[in-house]
């Protein structure tokens, strides 16, 4: 079995390198190449990577998440809000709105049950952020649009989990089950936030400690990657959200520890190859068979997600007075979802059964479609407004 275990970490590794140069070749990001090499090698195709190697590495999937929020956070300096103000919060709520009613109004007009499209609306808030930031990642972008995109996501969960929580609400009140607790279905999403919050506050706290003892670089990285584990573990017995807990983490250290800027270059040289595995596991456990059930609600959600996060936040960003290059390229590197949609398929599956299945595939269906278009068109926005360079040199 541990002979096994290696050999499996090896071929990850090894197709996800191959594969991320590939498709420099076509002038893709990286994080296409790992998604395309896992997708071959993965049951779809190769079956080289099977279905329980995929089902073997979901503790991975959650150590990438964890590092992933806590990186956003860390661009949650107070310094930055003070200088663009409430911006990024308009934005966030904006563009999760919209994208929530234009969703839910569309699949209404077309005829689709009013209950179901309600909950895939409220599904459509949530954005993934793991795609863009590696494209971030990657070609060093840095700008006023980079630093709005890391600000906005940070604050996506939160309105995507209130969104969420407000929708469930609405339509166990639509449902015949008069005995529905209305009040801990709104509270539900509130408590959900403010623990995530307390558990990421607390343990900040205690890191900041530990880093006055520890000063050495590969103890801190022990106590990086310890502190991030617990926090996203506390959330999960906690019922919080592990990544708004994670992201907590990182946005509260990065306001009380001065030498954040050196955690943040310890945590980068650890992370690569987790998310390399991450990326190269979540392309594997694509199913291309569950795209012929996608049909038209599927296309309808996807197209107008899309269109509803670009409105909203050019919307947003006309409403905060930002600059057009925000106004017109941040909607498009919003496109990603995987994360959170995929622990609300779930949730709206409990609230309303019935449809459970059909909101499985469609959501499914679109984190693959996200998933494969997303860092592209995140890659050709960012390039557009002049924050990344494309260096051919770049390995």
């Amino acid at each position: 079995m541990e002979n096994k275990i290696l050999i499996d970490v090896a071929i990850l590794l090894f197709s996800g390198i191959v594969f991320g140069r590939l498709v420099k070749y076509i002038k893709l990001p990286n994080v296409t190449g790992y998604l395309i090499a896992g997708l071959l090698l993965g049951p779809s195709f190769l079956n080289i990577i099977p279905i329980d190697m995929v089902d073997n590495f979901s503790v991975i999937s959650d150590i990438a998440l964890g590092f992933i929020a806590f990186s956003i956070g860390s661009e949650f300096n107070l310094t930055y809000f003070k200088k663009v103000g409430i911006a990024p919060i308009i934005i966030a709520i904006m563009e999760s709105s919209i994208a929530i009613v234009l969703v839910s109004v569309t699949l209404i007009v077309l005829g689709f049950d009013v209950k179901l499209s309600i909950m895939l609306g409220a599904i459509a808030a949530a954005t993934a952020p793991a795609q863009t930031i590696m494209v971030v990642n990657q070609y060093k972008a840095k700008g006023s649009l980079t630093s709005m995109l890391m600000s906005v996501v940070a604050i996506d969960d939160a309105t995507a989990l209130i969104g969420f929580g407000c929708a469930t609400t609405i339509v166990k009140m639509m449902s015949s089950n008069l005995d529905t607790n209305i009040v801990l279905s709104i509270l539900s999403p509130i408590y959900e936030i403010v623990i995530s919050f307390i558990i990421g506050f607390v343990a900040s706290i205690i890191m900041k400690l530990m880093f006055r003892w520890f000063r050495k670089s590969s103890n801190r990285l022990c106590i990086i990657i310890a502190f991030i584990l617990f926090t996203y573990w506390s959330a999960n017995v906690l019922h919080g959200s592990p990544l708004l807990a994670c992201m907590a983490l990182g946005g509260v250290l990065v306001n009380i520890f001065k030498e954040i800027d050196s955690i943040v270059k310890i945590t980068d040289s650890f992370s690569p190859p987790i998310f390399m595995i991450f990326f190269v596991i979540s392309g594997a456990g694509f199913e291309i068979s569950a795209l012929q059930g996608i049909g038209v609600i599927g296309l309808v959600y996807v197209v107008m997600r899309v269109i509803g996060k670009c409105i909203g936040a050019w919307a947003g960003g006309k409403l905060a007075k930002q600059e057009d290059k925000i106004c017109k390229y941040l909607g498009p590197t919003l496109m990603p979802q995987a994360g959170v949609a995929l622990g609300l398929i779930v949730a709206a599956g409990n609230v309303i059964p019935e449809y459970a299945p059909q909101i499985r595939v469609v959501i499914l269906c679109s984190t693959f479609i996200y998933s494969i278009i997303g860092p592209v068109v995140a890659k050709i926005a960012l390039e557009k407004s002049g924050e990344i360079v494309i260096n051919p040199n770049d390995n």
